[in-house]
């Protein structure tokens, strides 16, 4: 599958959303519109367990609305699912139908098995976290999945969400703490009566729009210093301190709260109740939010199902660096020139007894030649501001926020006083002497980018031996290299702060004597 413009539409028990995506081999999957209704399908279900004729005709009115967006945005490729409320009507065949006679959309239910299958596929293969729990609670149902090492092991899906939570335990605006203590006591029972959960120990990964809204409150509590709410995370002291202070807000207070929407304010607690319970129940202390769900998982399938290897759920960075890398002009063949020679150059300090190997350092190396100096694309002047915005201000799929930013301060590297000034807002977060070794590691990787300063990616090797009071470089050209080594001239004197000794630099090129 070499391009793809389609639309996930997702039918919900809270929400009925429509996401449009776009997929190219190069640029990979990208979306491009995003339009939201909060219906609440849920509310509509009869205690017959029929969907009522208002909440079907509310359902063929948003889908017909849907319709025209995508006419606008020409858009015919539709993948339309329903999940809880429509899975739980006991006359969802005649709602399909309807909506088939009404809207011409024809509509998949989803079983419980796949909408839990399809929430760990969107996880899996956009964080790097191997094993875990993950729920993702919806109006009417709540998935649970276990995974490890990437494999799927046990998934279930218990009939209640957010909405039917309300239906059952609320009979105010919001919760009361009677309510709530009822609440906890139903799902923690639920979750208990299933062995595998059951102090699995594993990281909890929620998904979904409460999951979403919690993070975001959090941030803006901790004035945190990041955008972006894609494997975030929190931990169980964090939830509990955040729900006693949801608990003192009333309902017109909880509206105009920042980080949270206002559909979800009588809702969020009930969610955060949910997820403590689950965390106790666990017996984890670490949370962590995927901003991909479903709605990811579908389209993952569907573009997999065309290019096998447009994922890599066990190397989840690096087909996003080299898309990220791209989007800012780099050819992957200089990627590739500047991974290798930066490998080189640090296998060859550490033989030489400059540095202690690591294969996690090799390895933030690597990853940070692939996008080094990107910012370059905006303005070469200013490349190392732009850098660093650019790495730390996206989500990038396979690293946590921590990990983002220190390929951040690696990659942007420019000299001291810069990484200083970008490391300071995140000093609590990374220790002292591992900000030295990103220092390190970036002045470094200045200098073996000096080593490509055409982009001809004409030098094959670099070779290091001590000489007495010195260290001497050995480096391998293909062709003359006039300006490389007049960039690395320059910019040998990073290296020389780390080493504490003079560098000589002599450029060889092959077959000339």
């Amino acid at each position: 599958m070499e391009d793809l413009k389609t639309a996930i539409l997702d039918i919900g028990s809270n929400t009925i959303r429509l996401v449009l995506y776009s997929y190219d081999k190069n640029e990979g999957l990208r979306e491009f519109g995003n339009i939201k209704t909060v219906a609440r399908l849920r509310t509509y279900i009869l205690p017959s367990s029929e969907m009522s004729e208002e909440g079907i005709c509310l359902l063929a009115d948003i889908l017909n609305s849907f319709k025209l967006i995508l006419a606008d945005y020409r858009v015919t490729d539709v993948k339309a699912a329903a999940t809880a409320a429509v899975r739980q009507a006991i006359n969802n065949a005649e709602i399909i139908v309807r909506m088939q006679e009404e809207t011409g959309l024809s509509i998949d239910i989803l079983s419980e098995e796949e909408e839990a299958y399809y929430g760990f596929v969107a996880v899996a293969n956009s964080m790097n976290t191997p094993s875990a729990l993950t729920i993702d609670i919806g109006g009417g149902s709540t998935e649970i999945t276990v995974f490890k090492n990437k494999k799927l092991q046990k998934t279930i899906s218990f009939p209640f969400g957010t909405v039917s939570l309300m239906q059952k335990f609320v009979h105010g605006t919001i919760i009361s703490t009677e309510e709530r203590e009822q609440l906890r006591s139903f799902v923690t029972e639920q979750f208990m009566s299933m062995d595998w959960i059951k102090e699995v120990r594993l990281p909890v990964i929620a998904i979904g729009g409460s999951a979403r809204n919690i993070a975001q409150i959090h941030q803006q509590q901790v004035n945190y210093p990041l955008s972006g709410v894609h494997q975030y995370e929190m931990k169980l002291n964090n939830l509990v301190d955040l729900q006693k202070q949801l608990t003192q807000l009333n309902f017109e207070e909880l509206k105009q709260l920042d980080g949270l929407s206002s559909d979800r304010a009588d809702s969020i607690v009930l969610a955060l109740e949910v997820f403590i319970a689950l965390m106790t129940v666990v017996h984890t202390n670490d949370f962590q939010i995927s901003k991909k769900g479903l709605r990811e998982g579908l389209i993952i399938s569907r573009v997999l199902q065309g290019n096998p290897q447009a994922y890599d759920k066990n190397n989840v960075f690096d087909e996003n660096a080299r898309r990220l890398a791209l989007t800012y002009n780099r050819s992957e063949k200089e990627i590739k020139t500047l991974v290798q020679l930066v490998t080189q150059f640090y296998k060859e300090c550490c033989q030489s007894n400059l540095l202690n190997y690591e294969e996690d350092d090799l390895q933030l190396l690597r990853r940070a030649a692939r996008v080094y100096a990107i910012g370059e694309y905006i303005e070469l002047d200013s490349s190392s501001q732009h850098t660093f915005y650019l790495i730390s201000n996206q989500s990038i799929d396979g690293l946590s926020h921590v990990e983002r930013v220190k390929l951040a301060l690696v990659a942007s590297y420019k000299n001291r006083d810069y990484f200083q000034r970008f490391a300071q807002p995140f000093e609590t977060w990374i220790s002292k002497d591992d900000l030295k070794k990103l220092r390190d590691f970036g002045a470094m990787l200045k200098f073996v980018y000096a080593l490509n300063m055409t982009k001809r990616n004409v030098v094959k090797n670099v070779a290091m031996e001590k000489v007495e009071d010195h260290i001497q470089l050995v480096i391998s050209t293909s062709e003359r290299a006039i300006a490389e080594s007049a960039q690395a001239e320059k910019q040998k004197k990073h290296i020389e702060r780390i080493f504490k000794k003079t560098v000589q630099l002599v450029f060889n090129e092959e077959g000339r004597k």
